[in-house]
């Protein structure tokens, strides 16, 4: 097996949600689902070591108190609105490196995905380590939305993604569409290191269902988990 290392992001200063990555969900704070699944996979003889990346000291004591490992803060310059995902992966590789350890791939598990599960992460490593594309992505399948009924917008003009969108085609009859909900991205640090980026052009999948999709990004996803985990709670005391 490869040698991981698993990174969640967990930056300070969100907008949409503000400090939404320590916000309580059912008496935990967000960060600290991603914190616990992280260990659960390496105590499952997945083979590398977890750290939380982040710029805050609050996120950082909080992240420590749910037992997450901070080594390091992200420097301001990689922390912003505009900082890419490859760069706070790169700094933490970099800074291991330094230390005299090196790591074949990276997982990043956002703390945006609390619905992800152990079970997801070690089904997605099985897959990325068989299929050998140098990534993958977790994503749901969308049943509902395809290019045949989707448009952009110009004006009050109408512009199909797909030239046969008025020719009656049934959706079931079209390709299957699959959408990237942001739980689970590895990454071959070769190829990280090399193209710059966390996705390659053709990565594997590792399909999650629509219903546990959820990248919470705004007061409704925050209303939806909150509600999502109180009633697992209350059916895990049934």
């Amino acid at each position: 097996m490869k040698s991981y290392l698993i990174i969640i992001p967990a930056r300070g200063g969100s907008k949409g949600v503000p400090d939404k990555n320590i916000i309580e969900i059912a008496g935990k704070p967000l960060v600290a689902y991603s914190i616990e699944v992280a260990a659960k996979v390496l105590a499952a003889n997945v083979k590398g070591e977890a750290v939380v990346s982040t710029d805050s000291v609050a996120i950082a004591n909080i992240a420590r108190e749910w037992g997450g490992n901070v080594p390091f803060m992200r420097p301001d310059e990689i922390s912003g609105d505009t900082a890419k995902s490859v760069e706070f992966l790169m700094h933490a590789l970099d800074i291991y490196q330094s230390k005299g350890r090196s790591f074949d791939a990276t997982i990043l598990l956002q703390p945006t995905s609390p619905q992800r599960t152990t079970q997801d992460v070690l089904q997605a490593v099985g897959v990325f380590e068989v299929v050998g594309q140098p990534s993958l992505i977790s994503v749901y399948k969308e049943n509902r939305v395809c290019d045949l009924n989707s448009y952009h917008r110009r004006g009050d003009i109408a512009n199909p993604l797909n030239p046969q969108h008025n020719e009656g085609i049934r959706r079931q009859e079209h390709e299957e569409l699959y959408v990237r909900n942001g739980a689970v991205y590895i990454t071959d640090v070769t190829y990280l290191r090399k193209e710059q980026k966390v996705i390659s052009d053709t990565p594997a999948l590792y399909v999650m269902p629509k219903s546990r999709s959820v990248d919470l990004d705004t007061v409704e996803d925050l209303e939806f988990l909150k509600l999502y985990f109180e009633r697992k709670e209350v059916k895990q005391h049934e």
